[in-house]
């Protein structure tokens, strides 16, 4: 709908600053107040069928009965409007429900600063700052704590029957119980579709990181639809690959190389960082696995005499690094590091790090999930996916053909 010009130059021939626009008696607060009075007028008259002062009101069995003055909170701070009211008390309209005290949209910006990592007393000041409209912490958590119905429904959606890859990690938050504060895990499954979407599959807390856990964590992927996986990355935690293959037996574990070159690099001094990460490199972007093994070798001759704790874990977990020596270069890239999921533990970590600790698994469980919301929204199709699903078709012909019914 658009608004008569002359209209608009009528309202703004007084106004001769920014202030007597937007502040906080303003134009704009003024006009919102107005109209949103008379559009419950306008209720009003449609609910008794008459206008006001219409002689068609006389003796039909309900009346206007006044008004009934109530505070809303908005963009433009505080406005006090004027409710009418029938005699009957029948009247129930809908552009301010009876007991609404916030503009439509206004808790969509709570939720929308809260999803940001803002605190609740953050958030409370920040409104007030920017309207002039004083939130309460406790009314911002009732409005956020709206979000852990989604939180729930999100968690136990059905899944697709297949992920061609799902990359499992783990961080950890802050919480408290029982007037202690300890590090929980919060478990994060990221799958990529057939289709080379990325997806979130679920979030779970639970008190550390553990192999026993993420077997759980597996079933419930598996009881909501998850049938196969093609190729799982994941870090070196003890009992990991064997908690995969306990559900998902056909599945190929990559161990993450990230991980497994961070797991290397502690053993070494700052100054020679930069060296031993170039070898190590030269090891897993090797061409053939006859080559990696060579460099391997060439490793342990140049640095076993200073570090020989390194040669020692890429020799343990040989048989979980090997799988990325049957991919290009361009596929080993999406195969060969947990970096997308990385990529979000970092908008998550940013969320929750302005906070001391969160009060209960459900506080932590809502911020995350708004991120994730917020984050995916970005997401795009993953880089060389084509690439990697038609050496999956090669590989694995008759598993992509049963998952997607063919």
């Amino acid at each position: 709908m658009k608004i008569n010009e002359k209209v608009l130059d009528q309202l703004l021939a007084d106004c001769e600053s920014p202030e007597q626009v937007l502040g906080e008696n303003g134009l704009l607060k003024q006009l919102t107040k107005a109209v949103l009075e008379r559009a419950l007028e306008a209720e009003m008259s449609h609910h008794l069928g008459y206008e006001k002062h219409a002689p068609a009101g006389r003796g039909s069995g309900n009346s206007r009965n006044g008004a009934t003055a109530k505070k809303l909170q908005g963009d433009f701070g505080e406005i006090e409007l004027e409710t009418p009211r029938d005699r009957n008390g029948e009247f129930e309209p809908r552009i301010v429900a009876k007991g609404q005290r916030r503009l439509q949209g206004f808790d969509q910006k709570i939720v929308s600063l809260y999803a940001r990592g803002m605190t609740t007393r953050e958030i409370g000041a920040h409104l007030e700052e920017i309207y002039g409209v004083e939130v309460s912490p406790t009314l911002i958590s009732k409005v956020t704590d709206e979000v852990i119905d989604q939180v729930r429904g999100w968690q136990n959606r059905p899944l697709e029957r297949l992920y061609p890859v799902v990359f499992l990690d783990a961080l950890f938050v802050k919480m408290r119980d029982g007037g202690q504060v300890s590090n929980r895990a919060v478990y994060v499954a990221l799958g990529i579709n057939v289709e080379g979407e990325k997806e979130v599959l679920g979030l779970w807390v639970a008190d550390s990181e553990g192999a026993k856990f993420w077997l759980q964590v597996l079933t419930e992927l598996n009881n909501r639809g998850v049938e196969d996986v093609l190729f799982f990355c994941v870090d070196g935690l003890q009992g990991f690959c064997e908690a995969i293959e306990a559900v998902y037996p056909q599945a190929t574990v990559q161990l993450c190389i990230v991980h497994l070159v961070r797991a290397s690099l502690r053993y070494v001094g700052w100054k020679q960082r930069k060296q031993v990460a170039a070898a190590l490199k030269r090891i897993y972007s090797a061409a053939t696995e006859q080559a990696a093994q060579q460099e391997l070798a060439a490793f342990e001759a140049a640095w076993d005499a200073a570090y020989p704790p390194i040669s020692r874990i890429w020799r343990r977990d040989w048989e979980r690094i090997r799988p990325l020596f049957a991919f290009p270069q361009q596929v080993r890239r999406i195969l060969y590091t947990t970096n997308a999921v990385e990529g979000l533990h970092r908008a998550l970590r940013k969320a929750t790090k302005t906070r001391g600790a969160f009060p209960s698994e459900d506080a932590a469980l809502k911020l995350l999930y708004l991120v994730i919301q917020n984050v995916s929204k970005k997401w795009k199709f993953v880089t060389g996916w084509r690439a990697a699903l038609n050496h999956f078709e090669i590989l694995w012909p008759e598993r992509l053909a049963r998952a997607e019914g063919r």
